[in-house]
């Protein structure tokens, strides 16, 4: 049993004569190997594939593509030198696989590329599965994050409204489905709606409807989004942007159930839960007259605070390379990696635009990028200079190398903390004591 946990399997697609005469050499050392043409390659799985690449696979690259995205691993190129002479065979074998060998084989080089990739397939597999066991969108293992799941767990069983405050691009629409996904209504609509992002003169219509012949242009009756959401949720997003006349209806819905459709004049009962959102300092607002007072104490019955992503130290790199994976199918490239000097550029850079700004950052890196790593310059970040620091006594140096210290193996290291503590030479408790010492997680 432990022989077969521990062997290394290798997926042969579409091998050639020269492929099967060093398959024993391989299972001798210690690989499983399985082949298939590249039909089959979804009914099989492998910690290193090995293709044998032909002109025929040029002329249907999105198939290869598809295999080596969806399989998750690391694949070596396996083609005469005649064929990787041929245009743009090599930009494609650059960008798509691990490595590549040119017939004949050199049996000692193959051995010695096959480890490297097992071994590259494995870290990008810890990667991967650190964002997939995270089973929902609030992807992070920061104190923050892994707070903010525990406070939604309870607070989404309630019909309550909750009060979504945080900074632009903190995820306050992923935590408002995240509410109504683990709610009692997660079978029902979830409907969201930016009272920022509508013309003032349409806000009532989309919010409640109208009736047909209601005003000039209201050909047909139409249901609005309140009325839509009805027996499930209603997210008004940047809520402190509702005009003082449509703040008044939307009380009245809160306090009564019901509305009324623009140009109607019959009731309409509608049962929803409502989350709402926003940026704006709505104490401020009600004290300048922007924001009624009666409808802030509505809202904002369960409160849930986002933090920004400067304060979620441990995240970057995880949600970063969950980016590189989510956007490599729109952008029809491979998933990158983040060399040394990017992981430190992005832990330097302060994030206005939060998770959103590094969304789009890596987005960027992925159609700039040239080498097989994302750099400082393709996500738009310089690399990091060294800082002027006041002088200090000795002591405060050592805390702030300690603190930076420990940012960055967070940074590298967040999804394994026994790791992270290995890597810095410390027992797991002096980690945790560190931790606590510079208030990081």
């Amino acid at each position: 049993m432990l022989e077969m946990s521990s062997s290394r399997r290798l997926l042969v697609v579409d091998p050639c004569d020269d492929c099967h005469q060093i398959l024993p050499g391989l299972r001798t050392i210690g690989w499983n190997v399985d082949s298939c043409n590249l039909d089959a390659v979804f009914d099989r799985s492998c910690d290193v594939g090995l293709l044998r690449l032909q002109p025929f696979h040029l002329e249907r690259p999105e198939a290869v593509k598809d295999m080596i995205s969806r399989s998750g691993t690391e694949w070596i190129a396996v083609l005469s030198p005649e064929v990787l002479k041929l245009k743009k065979m090599g930009d494609f074998v650059g960008e798509w696989f691990f490595d590549f060998h040119t017939l004949p084989f050199d049996v000692s080089r193959v051995q010695v590329t096959l480890g490297r990739a097992f071994g590259m397939a494995r870290l990008r597999g810890q990667g991967l599965s650190a964002v997939a066991s995270a089973g929902h969108e609030l992807l992070g293992e920061s104190r923050t994050i892994r707070d903010l799941r525990k406070l939604l767990g309870k607070l989404a069983p309630t019909e309550s409204p909750v009060l979504i405050r945080g900074e632009s691009g903190t995820g306050k629409e992923l935590v408002a489905r995240t509410l109504h996904r683990q709610s009692q209504r997660h079978d029902k609509p979830f409907v969201a709606i930016n009272c920022g992002a509508i013309p003032e003169h349409l806000i009532q219509s989309e919010l409640f409807g109208h009736e047909k012949g209601a005003f000039t242009g209201a050909h047909q009756r139409k249901t609005g989004r309140i009325e839509a959401a009805n027996g499930g949720t209603l997210f008004l997003d940047e809520i402190g942007d509702l005009p003082l006349e449509l703040q008044a209806n939307l009380l009245r819905f809160l306090q009564e159930k019901h509305i009324e459709r623009v140009g109607g004049s019959q009731p309409i009962a509608v049962d929803v839960r409502v989350l709402a959102a926003t940026h704006v300092d709505l104490e401020a607002a009600i004290v300048n007259g922007r924001f009624r007072e009666d409808l802030y104490y509505r809202l904002n019955v369960l409160q849930v605070e986002t933090a920004p992503l400067r304060e979620r130290h441990g995240d970057l790199a995880m949600l970063a390379n969950h980016f590189s994976h989510f956007y490599s199918l729109e952008t029809g490239r491979r998933p990158r990696t983040f060399s040394a000097q990017a992981l430190v550029a992005m832990g330097n850079h302060q994030w206005p635009g939060n998770v959103r700004e590094l969304a789009n950052r890596v987005r960027r890196g992925l159609v700039l990028a040239e080498g097989r790593q994302i750099e400082p310059p393709d996500l738009g970040l310089e690399a990091r200079q060294a800082p002027c620091v006041a002088m200090g006594t000795l002591e405060e140096y050592k805390d702030r190398a300690e603190r930076q210290a420990l940012c960055d193996v967070l940074q590298r290291h967040s999804n394994n903390l026994s790791v992270a503590a290995r890597v810095l030479g410390v027992s797991r408790p002096t980690f945790y004591r560190l931790l606590h010492k510079h208030q990081i997680r």
